[in-house]
């Protein structure tokens, strides 16, 4: 068990917040002490050294593949390229994984992967060289594979470092048919799914639309039903951040402050998101956006007002010190931990509701199901059946002109014939799953009167991981 390790907001280290999050939960299910441990640490902890020339030099590179949970297989979890990769971080973001895959009933017991570099400051070709090694050394110890365990792209990686994870798996493992399933966030020519690259923040978007629509819950906190007219304030405009705002702004919500490492901007009537994102890349910078204010410091901006406060970048960025300076009515956590165990009990005190991450962040894993999913099929989603769709919306529409003797017009058939694309299908999946995961976590919320959002989604995860482990019989 890892000691307890306090940053300097005064937090307890990210692996012990789970932990205490999930001690919380467990109290209110009736199991041997025994199964919780089992659920609640880590199966198996790879640590791995090699060495890489790196221009003369030759580099010991510092990597992990943590696999939490193997309740199901395969285990599932991204890969972070980063220089503050470290054992504690890699084996919390696994645990989290675990527990957002039960919770979305998404068949993978969670894992989580880290390589000890800044690939800011590297070439593409050291960095190809890095993936391609980590990759191996993977296949040696049995860490990857479309049914034991398979990574996708997290911080610091993308598309390009699954194609060469894919391309090194295959290469090493000739003729298996199932070798694109072996990594997820691949680019589409190379077996990815449409949608996965905004997977992420659409479920944020699901998840904390769904909440608005909720009557009781929008009545307590003094707002109106709907996201239309929301202030909001996002704290990140990376992948995940940049989509969640797109999401939001597009849907009639008011995007009035914007905070990146640098700094923040803010204007209370509202930041267009695609004419930021046009300045970031013409300046490197959100900083000095026309029509807005310059906030130095970005810590200050989660402490404006405003309706909905998104964090989607760092962890513990909500902590005991600045949580009473927080006027935001909703929190939804779209980055992993953003908010620490201490910070959370200030925050529900003062009447805020919480969106957890387990819940909240989940599009991403859910649409990596869907593409292990076609990859193990080997059918693109919607090409068998979307031309019999088409056809059989097309006879309908014929026999509803005939019977009631009126046409109907040009664009109004365009929407009526159209067919299920990929997109649409893999978008329908994840609109579905985290409405349901939302009114599950709700419904034992209110059921057992559990005061905390967060807790009841714990305990959703740890009575689904019980349940698993009971049916496979190894705990009767």
């Amino acid at each position: 068990m890892l000691k307890k390790n306090q940053n300097k907001t005064g937090s307890y280290d990210f692996f012990h917040c789970i932990e205490k999050n999930f001690n919380k939960a467990a109290k209110f299910i009736s199991v041997e002490k025994g199964l919780l441990e089992q659920i609640k640490l880590c199966n198996s902890v790879y640590r791995i050294n090699f060495p890489v020339r790196i221009g003369k030099e030759i580099k010991v590179i510092e990597s992990y593949r943590v696999q939490h949970s193997h309740h199901k297989l395969p285990c599932k979890g991204g890969i972070r390229y980063s220089i503050k990769v470290n054992q504690n971080e890699i084996m919390t973001l696994a645990a989290l994984m675990t527990y957002k895959c039960a919770i979305m009933d998404v068949p993978f017991g969670g894992a989580k992967g880290g390589i000890k570099i800044d690939p800011q400051t590297m070439s593409i070709d050291n960095i190809e060289k890095i993936t391609r090694r980590y990759t191996s050394e993977l296949i040696k110890k049995n860490f990857i594979g479309p049914g034991i365990d398979v990574p996708a792209p997290d911080y610091g990686s993308g598309e390009r470092e699954m194609s060469w994870i894919f391309d090194t798996f295959l290469s090493l493992n000739p003729g298996d048919v199932n070798a694109l399933a072996c990594v997820t966030g691949k680019p589409i020519s190379q077996g990815g799914v449409r949608g996965r690259k905004e997977a992420t923040g659409l479920g944020v978007f699901y998840g904390i639309r769904e909440l608005c629509r909720m009557k009781e819950e929008m009545f307590s906190i003094g707002l109106d039903i709907g996201i239309i007219g929301k202030k909001i304030i996002i704290q990140g405009l990376g992948n995940v951040g940049y989509h969640v705002a797109n999401f939001f702004y597009n849907s009639g919500a008011i995007i009035i402050a914007l905070a990146e490492r640098e700094g923040a901007i803010y204007n209370e009537n509202g930041l267009n998101i695609s004419d930021v994102l046009s300045h970031l890349k013409e300046t490197g910078s959100i900083l000095n956006f026309p029509g807005a204010k310059n906030i130095n410091n970005t810590d200050k901006a989660l402490e404006l007002e405003c309706d909905i406060l998104i964090p989607a970048a760092l962890e513990n960025v909500i902590h005991k010190n600045n949580a009473d300076k927080i006027k935001a009515k909703i929190i939804g956590e779209a980055a992993n931990g953003p908010i620490t165990y201490d910070a959370d009990k200030i925050l529900r005190k003062k009447g805020i509701i919480i969106i957890p991450d387990i819940y909240l962040n989940a599009g991403g894993v859910t649409v990596s199901y869907f593409e292990w999913l076609k990859n193990l099929s080997h059918v693109r989603y919607g090409r068998v059946e979307r031309k019999f769709s088409e056809n059989m919306n097309s006879e309908l529409l014929q026999i509803i002109e005939t019977i009631c003797k009126k046409k109907v017009s040009i664009e109004e058939k365009k929407i009526i014939l159209r067919g299920a694309s990929e997109i649409d299908l893999v978008r329908s999946g994840l609109e579905d799953t985290m409405i349901n995961g939302f009114h599950k976590i709700r419904d034992l919320k209110k059921s057992l009167c559990i005061n905390s959002t967060r807790t009841a989604a714990f305990l959703l995860s740890i009575k689904k991981i019980v349940d698993s482990y009971k049916k496979l019989g190894i705990f009767p």
